[in-house]
């Protein structure tokens, strides 16, 4: 009885029949368990004769197709003709071991996988005698594959499968890796099984393999991966090039004529899509059927759009700013950028394909495989070039007076700060780069999360969340405690995971680490272990981790990462503490704030984020059946639900700081993930919230795209407005230097500079007083008035006869206190509130104030 079929496709093969033959029965296999079918595409050389002298003695078929030579055509008409259920496919070039045809085909045949794969890139697999050359192409060929099938080998021509599952192949399936085909006709639904192999270049003959065919197999690989086919490709090729040379040439006359950086690229920019969008606009706004707009396809161009034109101004500032690249070579990169980025999101986004397309799971992996790196590559461009927010100019401030804890945060925040620039430097960059790192972090363990949680998919899925939601695209790039919060937050779910509902002891190592990083990061960490407490009462089988000892010995460990804080609090009377107690019920006014708790929801999760929350949170939404499912949903409804319900009750009598609840929508992530990949019914509310990713997306890459652009070389025609009277002060301090060296050379006397606030003006000031003198600043403590860490850093300053400059973002400042106290009484001659204009280039920046008196007579 015919068990398998072993299809060989061949083409001048002759030199190699009998040798493969002879190798293939002579193995150790029941007789005529398998036949052998060679599928030849017209060869020259005798391979046809020489398999018809093998018909005659064993179980072997020969089928000659008359069509244009084709591998996939040939294996499918192969397998068409096939007596049995299981297919094996391998080259007639003897590369493929022989020997392995047992360990390769039995998997499928006892039922156990789908597909088995003859591998040569997973542990004991290798290449004998290849050329370098062709190693290099088949590992670049597999790796451009993996993301979107999961297999280490998708090139392998070496491999079985179930017989039935070739008619799931796409009739427009052509070129030499019929594997990719069949993986992606049966994306998520297959159990595919690798197996070891030795691949050995062929000893006789020629490869057929040609730059046709690479070319072949990365056509087929965009087609499956949604990518849309560009017809007349050579037109729109030379329609580039054109808007190329417009592009950089009205650049270089524009920046010749004094036109700033922006206004310079912009101008080129738009110019050059114009010219585009005219000799391509045929069918491109108007349906060619009904001839009217077709506004979703416009709101597509012009997000694309956007996104390349802002996207290169960052990379224009990077190149011409930081490393001083010549502005010729910088419009070059940026031209070149600028056209993949449109390319890309013109033939998956804009143009998407309306036939075979591919599964929601493989457009969503392509989205990921495109936007995660983009997003990364965006924050790291642009971690040197946005100024520093007062926050983590303050932030900054700490690595100055270094300690073991501060006053109104932990210290991780400051180590980080302090070994990025020991390594960068004083400078943005080097502050932020930890955030940037932090970012990574939290994604490595989200996804790994989501994919203990659901699968590989969703794993990918909460990957492209983390780099598109607000609160999480700023966490990696802001230097704040909610930096690196985030990330242990990240880690404490993934070993909270592995420990409560996976049961592995050894899980409460990294989440006694993980949690004590967390609140040597920020206290409202410690939610996350009130809540296990929870999930372990609740859930019968982790409560048994209730009467052994590896939950206390973690909790230990958090509590020995946690010394230092716990030490600098003995030397100030718990100081920090008592702070952050204080402010368990919010900032202190009083006011209801659950509407404005929900605006900031808003903003942290876009309106699309956040309803895809609350639904996911939803009892009715089953997410499967069984044990896991219901333990799955209990911890991410409890891990989710506790804190989120806190601060709730929590708003209910005190305003809260925006970003305290951002942490918290981790644990729901995974899940808002795996529902984006759900088939749902088409007239669910779950279908439409899943349609409304892809703008919502596309949109917020587009707003991070402008607010960048905006902050570090602005929009030609858009002022900013008085709320960037909180930025700008690299452009600021410089003004205020000058105005203390004058000071400083009218009375002999090195002037104090004073921030009249808590601590963003003092902690800018000192963060980019690099140009001049250092100057001697101090905060608002020195008129009584709360200053945060610098009332440990200066506590109380003596009465003074040198001259004071008061420097604010606000003129009231200057003139009274918070609780409406005259401040000039503890001036010595005080003098009139100025107000200095910022510009950068001659365009208006912000206002800073300051007022001079000649001492300071004491509190």
């Amino acid at each position: 009885m015919t068990q398998f079929s072993v299809v060989i496709p061949t083409l001048n093969e002759a030199d190699n029949i009998d040798p493969l033959l002879t190798s293939l029965f002579a193995l150790n296999l029941p007789q005529n368990s398998f036949e052998v079918i060679f599928v030849d595409d017209g060869s020259k050389d005798g391979t046809p004769e020489k398999v018809r002298a093998w018909e005659k003695k064993a179980q072997v078929r020969l089928i000659e197709r008359t069509e244009k030579p084709d591998l996939t055509a040939s294996i499918l008409a192969g397998a068409a003709q096939a007596q049995s259920d299981v297919i094996v496919v391998m080259d007639a070039d003897l590369s493929h071991p022989p020997e392995q045809l047992s360990a390769i085909v039995v998997p499928v045949l006892n039922g156990s996988h789908d597909v088995s794969i003859g591998s040569r890139y997973i542990p004991g697999g290798r290449t004998e005698g290849w050329p370098l050359h062709r190693q290099w192409l088949s590992r670049i060929g597999g790796s451009l594959a993996r993301p979107l099938c999961d297999v280490n080998d998708a090139t392998s021509g070496f491999f079985a499968f179930r017989r039935e599952l070739a008619s799931t192949i796409s009739g427009k399936a052509h070129g030499y890796k019929i594997l990719l085909e069949l993986l992606m006709a049966g994306q998520g639904t297959l159990k595919v099984i690798e197996v070891p192999i030795c691949f050995r270049d062929r000893t006789r003959g020629t490869s057929k393999l040609s730059f046709h065919h690479q070319w072949a197999y990365l056509q087929r690989l965009l087609a499956l991966s949604g990518g849309a086919t560009i017809h007349n490709a050579g037109r729109v090729i030379l329609i580039g090039l054109l808007c190329a040379l417009i592009d950089i040439g009205l650049f270089q006359i524009l920046k010749s004529n004094s036109a700033g950086l922006a206004a310079a690229h912009i101008g080129s920019f738009l110019a050059a899509a114009a010219v585009f969008l005219a000799f391509n606009s045929s069918g491109l706004f108007r349906s060619r059927q009904t001839n009217q707009l077709q506004w979703p396809r416009i709101g597509r161009i012009a997000a694309v759009g956007s996104i390349a034109m802002l996207s290169r101004g960052g990379l224009l500032s990077f190149l011409v700013n930081t490393w001083q690249v010549a502005p010729l070579w910088a419009i070059l990169t940026a031209t070149i950028t600028s056209a993949i980025i449109c390319y890309l999101g013109s033939i998956f986004y804009i143009f998407p394909p309306k036939d075979n397309r591919p599964t929601v799971d493989t457009r969503w992996r392509v989205a990921a495989i495109g936007i995660v790196p983009f997003i990364i590559l965006f924050r790291l461009i642009y971690l040197g070039e946005t100024q520093l927010i007062p926050d983590e100019a303050y932030y900054w401030n700490y690595t100055q007076h270094m300690d073991l804890s501060f006053y109104d945060h932990p210290p991780m925040v400051a180590w980080l700060i302090w070994l990025g620039t020991a390594i960068a430097g004083n400078n943005e960059f080097g502050v932020r780069i930890g955030a940037f790192i932090c970012g990574l972090i939290t994604m490595g363990f989200l996804y790994a999360l989501a994919k203990n949680l659901y699968d590989k998919s969703t794993g990918i899925r909460t990957v492209l969340l983390l780099a598109v939601l607000p609160f999480t695209f700023a966490t990696g790039f802001l230097m704040t405690t909610d930096a690196p919060v985030i990330a242990a937050w990240a880690a404490t779910l993934y070993y909270m995971e592995r420990a409560l509902i996976a049961n592995r002891s050894s899980a409460w190592l990294g989440m006694g680490i993980a949690f004590g990083l967390g609140i040597l990061s920020k206290y409202t960490l410690g939610l996350l272990g009130a809540t296990a407490l929870l999930f372990v009462l609740i859930d019968p089988s982790a409560r048994r981790w209730l009467i052994r000892p590896h939950p206390y010995l973690a909790a230990l460990l958090a509590l020995l990462f946690f010394s230092p804080v716990i030490i600098w609090n003995l030397e100030h009377h718990w100081s920090s503490i008592m702070f952050q107690s204080s402010r368990i019920r919010g900032v202190g006014d009083d006011e209801f704030s659950v509407h404005l708790m929900l605006v900031n929801l808003l903003v942290l999760l876009t309106p699309t984020g956040l309803i895809a929350a609350l639904l996911a949170l939803l009892p009715g939404n089953k997410h499967g059946t069984g044990e896991f499912a219901h333990r799955r949903m209990l911890f991410v409804c409890l891990f989710t639900g506790v804190p989120l319900g806190i601060f709730l009750v929590l708003s209910i009598f005190d305003s809260l700081r925006f970003h305290w609840t951002a942490p918290l929508w981790l644990a729901i992530i995974p899940t808002m993930a795996w529902m984006m990949g759900q088939n749902f019914s088409p007239r669910s509310f779950a279908n439409r919230i899943q349609a409304v990713w892809k703008p919502t997306i596309a949109l917020s890459i587009a707003v991070y795209a402008l607010i960048m652009h905006y902050v570090v070389l602005g929009i030609p025609g858009i002022p900013y407005p008085e709320l960037m009277n909180r930025y700008f002060w690299r452009e600021a301090t410089i003004e205020i230097e000058k105005i203390a060296e004058d000071v400083q050379q009218q009375t002999g006397q090195k002037p104090l500079v004073v921030g009249m606030s808590k601590w963003s003006v003092a902690s800018a000031l000192a963060f980019y007083n690099q140009h001049g003198e250092t100057m001697d600043i101090r905060a608002r403590n020195m008129f009584g008035d709360s200053g945060a860490m610098y009332e440990v850093w200066h506590p109380s300053e003596p009465p003074v006869t040198r001259p004071i400059i008061l420097v604010s973002m606000a003129r009231h400042h200057l003139e009274h206190g918070r609780a409406g106290n005259d401040i000039s009484k503890h001036l010595d001659q005080p003098g009139p509130v100025h107000s200095l204009l910022i510009t950068r280039e001659g365009k208006p920046l912000r206002f800073v104030y300051y007022r001079i008196a000649q001492g300071y007579s004491g509190l």
